[in-house]
């Protein structure tokens, strides 16, 4: 029997990628936008805080699981910005585009040797909302930020993280090698091994 899960995002390309890359397990994940639930206050200063917010938001409000992924940018010449802040960098929420042309402008001039940079993310799973031992699991995924975007896959910032090892922008990655070697797909896998014991019997 399937179980379920509640993704306590509205982020619809997080969504997609979680829905396949949990495919296999039997675990059947339904947005929070499903429930009506609106999106969690993210008051947390850091990635695992704004994870079990999301999380026990999601489960408070459904009754069901919740799985939350807080994930972002780190550029080492920004002293680790966007970060925590990189759904709403540039301002508003969710504008893409806005938050790339930030950061290359923040990076103009700056030399390829110091655009180093990562994608992190963490992923906490909360049986219940007052599950006191979450489960969390992070992955952390080595690049560098590009001098204009490249590529038309993915969602984000991915136009514009270089990956070493492809040479190419995780916008051109094809997409199952992409979830492969991603932060998200690192986290996934560690959560891959541990969910069957976590979650409740079907």
């Amino acid at each position: 029997m399937t179980r379920s899960l509640v993704l306590a995002s509205g982020n619809a390309g997080k969504l997609a990628e979680f829905k396949d890359l949990l495919a296999t397990l039997q675990v059947e994940v339904k947005p929070q936008s499903a429930f009506n639930v609106e999106d969690a206050d993210e008051t947390g200063l850091t990635f695992i805080e704004n994870a079990i917010l999301k999380a026990r938001h999601a489960a408070a409000l459904t009754g069901l699981p919740a799985l939350a992924d807080d994930s972002g940018l780190e550029v080492d010449h920004l002293n680790g910005a966007p970060g925590i802040y990189s759904a709403r960098y540039s301002g508003t929420h969710g504008d893409n585009a806005g938050h790339i042309a930030k950061v290359l402008q923040e990076l103009n001039g700056v030399a390829d040797a110091h655009r180093t940079a990562r994608f992190v993310c963490v992923l906490a799973l909360m049986r219940h909302a007052n599950d006191p031992r979450p489960l969390i699991c992070q992955g952390v995924w080595e690049g560098r930020i590009l001098t204009a975007p490249q590529g038309d896959g993915g969602f984000g910032y991915d136009p514009i993280f270089y990956v070493p090892d492809h040479q190419c922008s995780a916008a051109e990655l094809p997409k199952t090698l992409k979830y492969q070697i991603s932060h998200r797909g690192q986290a996934t896998a560690q959560l891959q091994q541990q969910i069957q014991r976590w979650l409740p019997p079907a």
